[in-house]
């Protein structure tokens, strides 16, 4: 069993810059993918970014050059650096993990997940 918990969201305006953070406890961190998505309100969720456990990544094209995933597995924890944000870019982020160590880029492919950080970028 793996627990995660996000924090660093906000508000913030549009060109700023944000860092997510997700603390994993339980299950060995550093053996397995990990990813971010994001929910907009009356959307479905959608992926932002994963790693692998070896730091392979992989980012969606809406915020590739925008956003990176990153990982610290001394510190157990995931990182999403977000910067040049967008009014589009708001969203509750979830950081979400999987029992391989490979990236996936759907929702149904992870099978832990924190409970979300919302992150609201004015015009």
């Amino acid at each position: 069993q793996v627990q995660l918990v996000e924090s660093g969201g906000g508000l913030v305006q549009a060109g700023d810059s944000l860092r997510l953070s997700c603390v994993a406890s339980g299950r060995t961190f550093s053996s397995i993918a990990m990813g971010w998505f994001r929910q907009a309100p009356g959307k479905e969720r959608e992926f932002v970014a994963a790693i692998n456990y070896g730091g392979g990544t992989h980012h969606a094209a809406s915020v590739k050059g925008r956003f990176t995933i990153s990982r610290d597995n001394a510190k157990n924890t995931l990182y999403l650096q977000m910067n040049s944000l967008k009014p589009e870019d708001t969203a509750v982020y979830y950081c979400a993990g999987r029992y391989a160590g490979t990236v996936a880029t759907t929702v149904r492919e992870y099978v832990y997940w924190g409970q979300g950080t919302q992150v609201t970028v004015s015009s």
